[in-house]
């Protein structure tokens, strides 16, 4: 049993070697023009990405460039622990998370032309089993994915937020009644291309930011700021997600890969 697990895993990384197996980046890179979610009044806001050279081979370390940096747990691509949101307060951070379950099959709901045609489209329990009905049902132990297209405003600013005259964004997100669908799911979480997990309107639902308050209440995690969801299939890739293991974190800016066989 130990040399096949052993000839598994080596099959696997000869795959990943010889391109049988794309890896592909789901992660926005992480700078100080990294979009970050803006809370109105009177909340406060997370810090973005801050970066401070110590050295670049001078007289501060001529052998060796590094640097310190400051930026909130929930900075762009990022993790949502359940403690992040009240509803989840009594279940696990960060760092208490068993690395099993940070990986998983994606799953990818593509909502994309409602959304262009809807900025505030939000995924329904019909999309859900559309999907399931083309593609089988969700699968155990995976991250559900919404596939907006909201990942080409990354740089754009304004069209990423997307403010409108009422002073509200304007982005997709998912219904109470889908997120309670997805909640009752075995499920590992759900991951989207927004700033949160929620849709810009979520504070005006009958359940304020859904997604956070019902996924987080069923000990199930959120990934947020995601890009390049476009090069997965709709099943079948294996989606790994590594937050930093901070003590007691709501969260962590994350590195998401998923690995696609071709």
């Amino acid at each position: 049993m130990e040399t096949l697990k052993s000839t598994t895993l080596v099959n696997l990384m000869d795959k990943i070697i010889d391109h049988s197996i794309e890896v592909i980046d789901l992660t926005q890179v992480l700078n100080e023009d990294t979009p970050i979610i803006s809370l109105p009044d009177p909340f406060v806001d997370t810090n973005g990405f801050e970066m401070d050279q110590i050295s670049k081979y001078d007289n501060n370390g001529l052998f060796f460039y590094w640097n310190n940096i400051s930026m909130g747990e929930h900075c762009g691509t990022h993790f949502d622990a359940p403690v992040h949101w009240v509803s989840g307060k009594n279940h696990q951070h960060v760092d208490e998370i068993p690395v099993k379950k940070l990986i998983g099959e994606a799953c990818v709901i593509d909502i994309k032309e409602k959304c262009e045609k809807d900025p505030d489209y939000c995924l329904t329990i019909t999309d859900i089993e559309v999907f399931e009905e083309k593609h089988g049902e969700i699968s155990r132990h995976s991250w559900v994915l919404i596939y907006t297209g909201w990942a080409e405003y990354n740089d754009d600013h304004k069209k990423f937020f997307n403010v409108g005259e009422d002073g509200q964004p304007h982005t997709p997100g998912i219904t109470v009644e889908a997120t309670k669908f997805l909640a009752n799911k075995n499920i590992l979480g759900v991951g989207v291309e927004t700033v949160g997990t929620d849709a810009g309107i979520a504070a005006t639902f009958e359940t304020p930011f859904p997604c956070h308050h019902f996924m987080h209440g069923a000990n199930k995690y959120g990934l947020a700021s995601l890009t390049n969801l476009d090069k997965l299939p709709p099943k079948g890739s294996i989606l790994i997600a590594n937050p930093l293991k901070i003590e007691k974190g709501s969260g962590s800016p994350v590195r998401v890969v998923a690995l696609v066989e071709k």
